[in-house]
Protein backbone atom coordinates (compact mmCIF):
# COMPACT_ATOMS: atom_id res chain seq x y z
CA UNK A 1 0.00 0.00 0.00
CA UNK A 2 2.78 2.38 0.68
CA UNK A 3 6.48 2.71 -0.58
CA UNK A 4 8.82 2.62 2.03
CA UNK A 5 11.21 5.77 2.47
CA UNK A 6 14.53 4.41 1.08
CA UNK A 7 18.03 6.30 2.12
CA UNK A 8 20.68 5.74 -0.46
CA UNK A 9 23.84 7.44 -1.09
CA UNK A 10 25.89 8.36 -4.25
CA UNK A 11 28.94 9.71 -3.98
CA UNK A 12 29.41 12.21 -0.87
CA UNK A 13 25.75 13.05 -1.15
CA UNK A 14 22.51 11.18 0.49
CA UNK A 15 19.33 10.82 -0.69
CA UNK A 16 15.78 10.02 0.76
CA UNK A 17 12.87 9.43 -1.32
CA UNK A 18 9.89 10.14 0.31
CA UNK A 19 7.18 7.89 1.44
CA UNK A 20 4.37 7.34 -1.14
CA UNK A 21 1.05 7.99 0.54
CA UNK A 22 -0.59 8.56 -2.74
CA UNK A 23 -2.94 5.44 -2.18
CA UNK A 24 -4.03 6.59 1.08
CA UNK A 25 -7.35 8.62 0.71
CA UNK A 26 -6.60 10.22 4.43
CA UNK A 27 -3.27 11.34 3.63
CA UNK A 28 -4.51 12.55 0.38
CA UNK A 29 -7.40 14.33 1.61
CA UNK A 30 -5.03 16.50 4.28
CA UNK A 31 -2.33 17.18 1.74
CA UNK A 32 -4.84 18.62 0.27
CA UNK A 33 -6.59 20.62 3.07
CA UNK A 34 -3.57 21.76 3.89
CA UNK A 35 -3.78 25.03 1.44
CA UNK A 36 -6.18 27.85 2.82
CA UNK A 37 -7.04 28.48 -0.80
CA UNK A 38 -8.42 25.09 -1.25
CA UNK A 39 -10.08 24.81 2.61
CA UNK A 40 -11.80 28.30 1.15
CA UNK A 41 -13.10 27.08 -1.42
CA UNK A 42 -14.83 24.09 -0.03
CA UNK A 43 -16.19 25.90 2.34
CA UNK A 44 -17.80 27.97 -0.45
CA UNK A 45 -18.73 24.40 -1.85
CA UNK A 46 -20.67 23.55 1.07
CA UNK A 47 -22.80 25.93 0.47
CA UNK A 48 -23.88 24.68 -2.74
CA UNK A 49 -22.35 24.04 -6.54
CA UNK A 50 -19.88 26.57 -7.94
CA UNK A 51 -18.17 27.32 -11.20
CA UNK A 52 -14.37 27.68 -11.70
CA UNK A 53 -14.82 31.16 -12.54
CA UNK A 54 -16.80 31.88 -9.50
CA UNK A 55 -14.23 29.90 -7.02
CA UNK A 56 -11.57 31.87 -8.29
CA UNK A 57 -13.01 35.33 -8.08
CA UNK A 58 -12.55 36.16 -3.86
CA UNK A 59 -8.69 34.98 -4.64
CA UNK A 60 -8.37 37.34 -7.13
CA UNK A 61 -6.56 34.70 -9.52
CA UNK A 62 -6.35 33.28 -13.31
CA UNK A 63 -8.85 30.43 -14.02
CA UNK A 64 -5.87 28.08 -14.92
CA UNK A 65 -4.43 28.62 -11.03
CA UNK A 66 -7.99 28.45 -10.05
CA UNK A 67 -8.37 24.85 -11.80
CA UNK A 68 -5.12 23.85 -10.50
CA UNK A 69 -6.34 23.62 -7.05
CA UNK A 70 -9.47 22.23 -8.04
CA UNK A 71 -7.88 19.50 -9.67
CA UNK A 72 -5.15 19.01 -6.23
CA UNK A 73 -9.18 18.78 -4.36
CA UNK A 74 -10.87 16.49 -7.55
CA UNK A 75 -7.52 14.19 -6.67
CA UNK A 76 -8.49 13.76 -3.05
CA UNK A 77 -11.99 13.38 -3.67
CA UNK A 78 -13.12 16.09 -2.22
CA UNK A 79 -14.97 17.63 -5.15
CA UNK A 80 -16.58 16.67 -8.29
CA UNK A 81 -16.52 18.65 -11.62
CA UNK A 82 -19.50 18.35 -14.72
CA UNK A 83 -18.41 20.36 -17.39
CA UNK A 84 -20.92 22.07 -19.94
CA UNK A 85 -19.45 23.44 -23.02
CA UNK A 86 -16.74 25.55 -21.71
CA UNK A 87 -18.38 25.96 -17.86
CA UNK A 88 -16.95 23.62 -15.37
CA UNK A 89 -19.07 22.91 -12.59
CA UNK A 90 -17.65 21.52 -9.05
CA UNK A 91 -19.79 20.60 -6.20
CA UNK A 92 -18.36 19.51 -2.38
CA UNK A 93 -18.18 15.18 -1.92
CA UNK A 94 -17.87 15.47 1.78
CA UNK A 95 -17.33 11.57 2.11
CA UNK A 96 -13.84 12.39 2.45
CA UNK A 97 -14.10 14.57 5.06
CA UNK A 98 -15.73 12.31 6.95
CA UNK A 99 -13.12 9.83 6.91
CA UNK A 100 -10.44 12.57 7.99
CA UNK A 101 -13.04 13.23 10.88
CA UNK A 102 -12.66 9.88 12.12
CA UNK A 103 -9.18 9.70 12.38
CA UNK A 104 -9.39 13.02 14.00
CA UNK A 105 -11.93 11.65 16.44
CA UNK A 106 -9.00 9.57 18.40
CA UNK A 107 -7.16 12.82 18.83
CA UNK A 108 -10.43 14.48 19.99
CA UNK A 109 -10.48 11.84 22.55
CA UNK A 110 -7.52 11.74 23.36
CA UNK A 111 -7.60 15.62 24.14
CA UNK A 112 -10.92 15.63 25.72
CA UNK A 113 -9.58 12.95 28.42
CA UNK A 114 -6.73 15.33 29.25
CA UNK A 115 -8.07 18.01 29.11
CA UNK A 116 -10.87 16.25 32.19
CA UNK A 117 -7.92 15.19 33.97
CA UNK A 118 -6.22 18.86 34.40
CA UNK A 119 -9.81 19.91 35.04
CA UNK A 120 -10.43 17.71 38.10
CA UNK A 121 -6.74 18.35 39.20
CA UNK A 122 -7.61 22.32 39.13
CA UNK A 123 -11.01 21.97 40.88
CA UNK A 124 -8.84 19.47 43.46
CA UNK A 125 -6.60 21.90 44.07
CA UNK A 126 -9.12 25.44 44.42
CA UNK A 127 -10.92 22.73 46.97
CA UNK A 128 -7.36 22.39 49.00
CA UNK A 129 -6.80 25.93 48.78
CA UNK A 130 -10.15 26.98 50.25
CA UNK A 131 -9.79 24.66 53.03
CA UNK A 132 -6.50 25.71 53.98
Amino acid sequence: MFNRSVDYCTDDLKFNRMVDYAADPVSTTFRALGDPTRRAMLRRLAAGERTITELAHPFEMSLAAASKHVKVLERAGLVRRRVEGRIHHCRLDASRLAQAQRWLAFYERFWNEKLDHLDSLLTSRRRDRSRG
